[in-house]
C-alpha cells in the first residue's frame, strides 16, 4: 500500500476538494431530494425506456444526446444540473456532464448512478 507513497496533505486536499467540485452521491442526492433543499436539478441520461423501467425520483430524462440548449432553454443559465445513468460501467453521465460544462452550465455527476442508488438501498420510481 505505501509502496508508493501518498501525496503530500496539501496536494491531496486539493485532489479531494476538486473531486468534491465534479462529483455528488446517491445519498447526498437522496438526503437533499426528500428534505426539500435540492438545489439542482436531476437529470437521467438514459433513454426515455430504461427511464420509464425505472429512475430516481424527481429525476427529468433527457438523454445524453439530446442535451442542446434548446432543450435547456426553461432553465436559468445558473441552474445546477446532476447527471446519472446506469452506474459505474456507463460513461452516459459523463457524457452529459460534458456536453453541459460546453454549454457553459453548472454540472456535478451523481456517482455509482442507478446502481449505486440501488445498493444505498433507496427504491426507484417507474414511469
Amino acid at each position: 500500500m505505501t509502496t508508493i507513497p501518498p501525496a503530500p496533505p496539501d496536494q491531496a486536499a486539493a485532489h479531494f476538494a476538486a473531486l468534491l467540485a465534479y462529483e455528488t452521491d446517491c445519498w447526498d442526492v437522496h438526503h437533499a431530494l426528500t428534505t426539500g433543499t435540492a438545489d439542482f436539478v436531476l437529470l437521467d441520461v438514459r433513454s426515455p425506456e430504461l427511464y420509464a423501467a425505472g429512475h430516481v425520483p424527481g429525476a427529468t430524462n433527457l438523454p445524453h444526446g439530446r442535451i442542446v440548449e434548446r432543450n435547456l432553454a426553461g432553465y436559468p443559465p445558473e441552474t445546477v444540473f446532476v447527471v446519472y445513468c446506469a452506474g459505474p460501467h456507463c460513461n452516459g453521465a459523463d457524457k452529459a456532464a460534458l456536453r453541459l460544462a460546453r454549454l457553459g452550465r453548472p454540472v456535478k455527476k451523481m456517482i455509482g448512478g442507478v446502481t449505486g442508488w440501488l445498493d444505498e438501498g433507496f427504491a426507484l420510481k417507474t414511469a
